[in-house]
């Protein structure tokens, strides 16, 4: 088994290292040659327990895409993320059960509900994927990309429910809504104390490889505690990679650069594998049809099939449009509180928080602006994955579901995701390009962003090294300030004094490091402090960290090769 599962693991990494070398979509071309080598006789046919599944690969794959989704873009596209990743879910579970129930009775009412909770919650590495090859704006991918991180949460959650059911247990409509509720909010817990955790050890530790480890283990701990205390495992992990990747600019620079390789290798595996091993389930799936009458399974099939792929835009736009209409409704609320005799629109308090201008106001109250086109390219990015596939599997092992319906969820699990995979994966890429969903205004906002924020960076370098000068006086003497400003001079590239005196006795590399160190210390904070204002985005942000990193880098290979 162990080493089948080595051998699956090398093929499904080659093909996808071929589809990134000819810039195809990975998912779709590892899911397509599994399906083909399904039939080849010596290929391997594993199976592995569902359970097995969700908690060796769900974890790492969502850790590794919450810390880079921008916690200020999730902030403020939350009513989006949050319509589509508990709501759309809820309705597709209840849309499609009810469909499962009306064409095969013999699953019964409960049994059709876990169907439909199984099949509800796309999976987003596929849109990802084909949405950042052909530069789908940030707006969109930010809605995706949070989609996915809490959708699955909502699944699982009403999987536990329906599970119960079916095991004979009496589970109210309230209970449901307060066994989610529970999970929620144990999982938030669970997460934000495994993220403060881990911050603080990657802020007091300076070893890049204790980091990186610690970071590797994180999301199994937070997921397996999570679930032990009847919590969501998923909202744990997610908690926990929002806190961590939104403090990461504050930790070692070492740290950052040695976790953004790490966690790319770690997804391009764990993704290659999910997606092959979905593609060689298709002899197990042939068998289960085969097996009695597959007439029925078949037209289930294609029925919760065509579900999926028509409920989600047809709760896209209507939901899009309340969205609209609660924004406004929101802004005239405080509109109105702001034009109140005596009360100033600068000095409106949002939820008790300190006062904020109104532009601040707005940006707080607004929610991310999607255009139709933009809600078609979301509308048709419903593509299904992992967790679907894995607890269709697990749901084999559940009390109070026979045989027979245990092999049409699975078949049905699998055909939804590999038709999804298919159908919408292989078509997206055209949709975005008639569509002409790209990112244009965007890379205008991030321009003016960046002349905004450059000189004021600058500015807060220049004073740290106008103090920093009368204390390198203080300290090395006044004859030392030449060197002084000629180093200076190399940090910001601005005219330095005309004088350029031969130093005496220069201070050490390592006191010139400390300096630079210093320089670059303080332009980070300013960052920082413009994303908290809300003058800069998370994504520009990182972009000054990332070169600033680099000038650490070299600063260190410099210290430690005395060049």
């Amino acid at each position: 088994m162990e080493a089948s599962i080595f051998f699956v693991i090398v093929g499904a990494v080659a093909v996808a290292a071929v589809a990134r070398w000819r810039g195809w979509p990975a998912p779709l071309l590892v899911t397509v040659v599994a399906l083909a080598a399904s039939f080849v006789p010596f290929v391997p046919n594993i199976s592995i327990d569902g359970h097995v599944l969700l908690n060796i690969v769900l974890p790492p794959l969502l850790y590794s895409a919450a810390l880079d989704v921008s916690f200020v873009g999730f902030h403020r596209a939350l009513p989006q993320i949050r319509r589509l990743g508990v709501w759309l879910v809820v309705v597709t579970a209840a849309v499609v059960g009810l469909l499962a129930w009306w064409v095969m009775p013999s699953l019964t009412l409960p049994g059709a509900l876990l169907l439909g909770a199984i099949v509800a919650p796309p999976d987003a590495v596929s849109a990802a994927s084909i949405g950042r090859r052909l530069g789908l704006p940030r707006r969109v991918m930010t809605v995706l990309s949070g989609e996915s991180l809490i959708n699955d949460a909502t699944s699982l959650t009403m999987f536990r429910v329906f599970a119960a059911i079916l095991a004979g247990a009496t589970v109210t409509v309230w209970g449901g809504v307060g066994q989610f509720l529970l999970a929620v909010g144990v999982g938030m817990l669970v997460g934000l104390v495994f993220g403060v955790a881990l911050h603080q050890l990657r802020t007091r530790v300076d070893d890049a490889v204790v980091n990186g480890t610690f970071g590797l283990l994180a999301p199994f701990g937070a997921y397996a505690i999570a679930e032990e205390l009847l919590g969501s495992g998923v909202i744990a992990v997610v908690a926990m990679g929002l806190f961590v990747g939104f403090n990461a600019p504050k930790t070692s620079y070492a740290t950052r650069q040695q976790e953004a390789p790490l966690w790319l290798s770690a997804d391009f595996l764990l993704e290659s594998f999910v997606f092959a091993y979905i593609g060689l389930q298709l002899p197990r799936v042939v068998a289960d049809l085969t097996e009695g009458e597959g007439g029925p399974i078949v037209s289930l099939s294609v029925v919760v099939l065509v579900a999926v792929l028509v409920v989600r835009p047809l709760f896209v736009y209507p939901a899009g449009a309340w969205g609209r209409w609660w924004t406004r409704m929101r802004l005239r609320k405080w509109e109105r509180l702001a034009s109140a005799p005596g009360v100033a629109a600068a000095q409106v308090r949002l939820r008790g928080r300190r006062p904020i201008s109104e532009d601040q106001l707005r940006r707080r109250l607004t929610e991310t602006r999607l255009s139709w086109r933009d809600n078609a390219v979301i509308s048709w990015a419903g593509m299904r994955g992992v967790v679907t596939l894995a607890t269709a599997l697990a749901a084999a092992d559940l009390a109070g579901l026979d045989a027979r319906a245990a092999d049409a969820i699975v078949v049905v699990a699998f055909v939804v995701t590999v038709g999804t995979l298919l159908l919408q994966g292989l078509t997206l890429p055209w949709l975005i390009r008639a569509l002409g969903v790209v990112d244009d205004t965007e890379r205008e906002e991030d321009a003016r962003e960046l002349l905004a924020v450059r000189e004021r960076n600058r500015d807060a370098g220049k004073a740290y090294l106008r103090e920093m000068r009368r204390t390198w006086a203080d300290r090395h003497g006044a004859d030392q300030l030449p060197a002084f400003d000629a180093f200076a001079k190399r940090l910001v590239r601005v005219e330095a004094d005309a004088e350029q005196a031969e130093a005496k006795a220069r201070p050490t590399a390592e006191q010139f490091t400390a300096l630079a160190k210093g320089w670059l210390a303080v332009r980070r904070d300013m960052l920082l402090e413009e994303r908290r204002a809300g003058n800069l985005s998370e994504e520009v942000m990182r972009e000054l960290i990332t070169a600033m990193d680099a000038e650490e880098l070299a600063l260190d290979t410099r210290i430690a090769l005395r060049i």
